[in-house]
């Protein structure tokens, strides 16, 4: 046929509608759409045999099949055997055959419609993804299930297909950002199987896919009682350690299945098992992908049963541990209330608390960062009674619940009963260098078997047993040290008695502060000066150019705890004023300035240079003391004297005898008093002299100690010598009186010696020299700057020397 036939003769077909190609809807008349369909499915395995059936009427005689892009038919099948449709099959078929398939056919009237698109998958060319149960392969009558089909190997699409006698598909494209795509199965019925496999297919072909993941059989749970789910010894287990997992149900079951949430095949089987209303699971040594989600199944003539509850396993001691710990104190009173804290550098997401013992308890929080930068969770507990003990805490990561961190150490929550409180006293002060070997002594008289220190913050109790000291008193001492910066903080005692399970009430707190801990040292300073008079107002400054929270004053050797000013900022330095008045010289002493930070307000800096205050008017006092000695002096060398002189006979034996007059009652007593503080050197003489110093501020200018020498009056044939120490005090008011026993004793032995003796006699006397002491209180200081100290007050009274008139002869 030359080039003009042929080009006739496609004339001729085409209008006739033989064209080669498929005719458009436009094109294709009234006959109806033919369908195709795979079997056993549109979705082939590499190598395997696949039959596409295109279904049209019986007035058909050909029918072709064609693949989108090739203008070719694939196929054609002219006056099939059965008229209403045609059978194209492949018997191995290749990744060249994935594609879009479209089938017509033809009548004496024409040719059909194109048919629906059939999308002929080939898998087998890529890894196989992985096909899982959201929550439980088990699924209720009636209910639905979401299966996750998902793979590393980034595919864009993913094709789930249901096994069975019609193999239906399912295609999702990839969930944005994961190679993952969801399918919601259901509602299931019990008649049918529920079977699943998935596969994965790339963008730049996406009729040929991966291999076909492991089946999925879902199994649908029937009406009997679901069975119950337990761990023994129980379901937070230790990382290598064995577990019993245990799954009851009834006596007519057949099989056990236990299942683990997020996969597709049942964990274990147990078809054979003695008593058969119950089966066990064994773990023999836990690992961490063995935590999880666990529900089991038992299966009857009747069908399966219900799902169990779920059991959570966990493992445990796969991440570090954290530190648990209660505030203020692991000793709580009796229904009272505590925060236990639980905290880790790691940074968990949650915390667990747990109580040991019956019944096991535990609380799970969220985890909080601290301004420290470590993750807490704070458990607040209380009313506490004995039975809340020993305490553990976990913590562990949001991406895996189940895997849990070591076991926290525990802590002992002590309880505090009601019984008297003991004492806290330390050996060597309240401020202390790194270094220095700290003693803290814990006493009481009540006879405790025990004791036990705390320090604020921390959950560590030690304890000592109780010695009884002379005085009757029961104590222990705790040996701390060398000190550091890690013992400075607040601490209080507890006594206890062997056969009671509670502690005392606490000691009032103790604050232990360590110098040196911050690189700064502040300078102090005194208004008006470092010397200063009793009675007067002092400041003592304390300033520094570094930034200081607080600031302490401390006295060297003082009993007492530093006294502490929040810092004030002036002129670019921080500073705090500490006031003082009407001072007295039990304030004199050496000085010392610290700061600290809010911090950490144990932890001080370096000290200021010392300073020595000192009080002024002991030496007026002194004074006084010193001319009332020389002048008592001058009266016992006086009457030593005259002694010695005394005229020999009756008359000096009479007036010997007349001398011998009593002072007023309670002189006697008050010299002997006199003598004995004069004589007195122990340190509660020094505090007598001490205070007695304080006294002094009292004393008036005018009050002196005098000795007035008279003499006789002209007219008096007989020489008289009279010697007087006048009446001197250290009060404030007039002078006393002389006594009336002093001018009776003159009169009459004035008499005396004019008719009976003509020799000369004198009449001597020390009437009386008290020293009387008293307490008064000082002014009081301001701020509490410093403890009241006792004043004492010194008089002297009534002195007297008394001559008589003397015999010239």
């Amino acid at each position: 046929m030359g080039v003009d036939g042929m080009t006739l003769t496609l004339i001729a077909l085409f209008c006739l509608g033989l064209n080669v190609k498929p005719k458009t809807q436009v094109q294709a008349g009234t006959l109806p759409k033919p369908t195709l369909s795979a079997e056993p499915g549109s979705v082939v395995t590499q190598r395997s045999s696949v039959t596409i059936l295109c279904e049209g009427t019986l007035e058909a005689k050909e029918y072709r099949l064609y693949k989108e892009g090739h203008p070719e038919p694939q196929r054609r099948q002219p006056w099939p055997q059965t008229r209403n449709k045609a059978t194209f099959s492949i018997q191995s078929i290749i990744q060249q055959d994935a594609g879009r398939y479209y089938c017509y056919y033809q009548t004496q009237a024409g040719w059909s419609e194109q048919s629906d698109a059939l999308e002929l998958v080939v898998t087998g060319a890529y890894y196989k993804p992985s096909l899982s149960a959201l929550l439980s392969p088990v699924v209720t009558p009636g209910g639905t299930v979401t299966l996750q089909c998902a793979s590393k190997q980034g595919y864009y699409r993913f094709i789930l297909t249901k096994e069975g006698e019609h193999m239906l598909s399912w295609t999702q494209n990839s969930q944005s950002g994961q190679s993952q795509a969801l399918f919601l199965v259901g509602p299931v019925n019990p008649s049918q199987r529920w079977a699943f496999r998935c596969y994965g297919c790339h963008r730049n072909n996406p009729y040929l896919c991966s291999n076909p993941s492991n089946l999925l059989d879902l199994q649908v749970s029937g009406t009997l009682p679901k069975p119950t789910l337990s761990a023994e010894p129980g379901s937070v287990v230790t990382q290598r350690s064995s577990v019993t997992i245990l799954c009851k149900g009834t006596l007519e079951a057949k099989e056990y299945r236990l299942y683990k949430e997020g996969r597709s095949e049942p964990w274990k089987r147990q078809t054979s098992m003695e008593p058969r209303n119950k089966t066990k699971f064994f773990i023999q040594s836990m690992l961490q992908y063995d935590a999880g989600r666990y529900y089991c199944y038992y299966q009857t003539q009747a069908g399966w049963s219900e799902q169990s509850d779920a059991l959570e396993l966990v493992v445990t001691g796969v991440y570090s541990k954290p530190s648990l710990s209660a505030m203020p104190s692991p000793v709580v009173a009796s229904a009272g209330n505590v925060t236990l804290q639980c905290a880790s550098q790691q940074a968990y997401a949650r915390f667990i608390l747990t109580k040991e013992g019956e019944p096991k308890l535990s609380w799970t929080l969220d985890s909080q960062q601290h301004s420290n930068g470590q993750f807490q969770a704070l458990f607040p507990m209380g009313p506490v009674t004995p039975s809340h003990s020993r305490f553990r805490c976990y913590g562990y990561y949001s991406r895996n619940p189940q895997v849990w961190s070591g076991l926290s150490d525990p802590l002992q929550l002590q309880i505090s009963g009601v019984s008297k409180k003991p004492s806290l006293l330390t050996q060597q002060g309240h401020v202390l260098d790194p270094g220095v070997t700290l003693t803290l002594q814990c006493r009481s008289d009540i006879g405790y078997d025990r004791f036990a220190l705390s320090k604020e913050g921390e959950h560590d109790l030690p304890q000592r047993h109780g010695q009884q000291s002379q005085a009757g008193l029961s104590q222990a001492n705790f040996l701390l040290g060398p000190v550091n910066s890690s013992h400075g903080g607040q601490y209080r005692c507890y006594g206890a008695h062997n056969l009671s399970s509670e502690w005392s009430a606490p000691s009032d707190p103790l604050d232990i502060l360590i110098t040196g801990q911050l690189p700064y040292r502040p300078s102090l300073s005194v208004q008006p000066g470092p010397t200063v008079s009793s009675g007067e107002n002092v400041i003592m400054l304390c300033q520094s150019w570094s930034p200081m929270d607080t600031f302490l004053l401390s006295k060297d050797g003082a009993a007492n705890p530093p006294l502490r000013l929040r810092s004030k900022s002036q002129a670019q330095q921080h500073q705090a004023e500490f006031s003082m008045t009407a001072v007295t010289s039990a304030i004199g002493g050496t000085f010392r300035c610290y700061g600290s930070q809010n911090s950490s307000p144990y932890l001080l800096s370096e000290p200021s240079d010392p300073l020595e205050l000192m009080v002024s008017g002991l030496e007026s006092y002194q004074k006084v003391l010193i001319g009332v000695s020389v002048a008592f002096l001058l009266l016992l060398l006086f009457l030593f004297y005259l002694l010695q002189h005394w005229p020999r006979g009756k008359g000096r034996a009479s007036a010997q005898r007349e001398a011998n007059v009593q002072c007023p009652a309670g002189a006697e007593e008050v010299a002997s008093r006199d003598r004995g503080l004069q004589k007195s050197s122990s340190p509660a003489a020094a505090v007598q002299e001490e205070n007695l110093y304080d006294a002094v501020k009292d004393t008036q200018p005018e009050d002196r100690v005098e000795m007035d020498i008279q003499s006789p009056p002209e007219e008096d044939s007989q020489g008289v010598t009279y010697a007087q120490v006048n009446h001197s005090r250290l009060r404030k008011g007039g002078a006393a009186p002389p006594s009336p026993l002093v001018g009776k004793f003159l009169d009459r032995k004035h008499t005396q010696a004019a008719s009976e003796d003509p020799q000369d006699v004198i009449y001597a006397q020390l009437c009386n020299m008290t020293l009387r002491q008293g307490r008064t209180a000082s002014p009081s200081s301001q701020g509490g700057v410093l403890p009241a100290e006792p004043s004492v007050y010194a008089a002297l009274a009534t002195t007297s020397l008394i001559a008589v008139p003397k015999n010239t002869n």
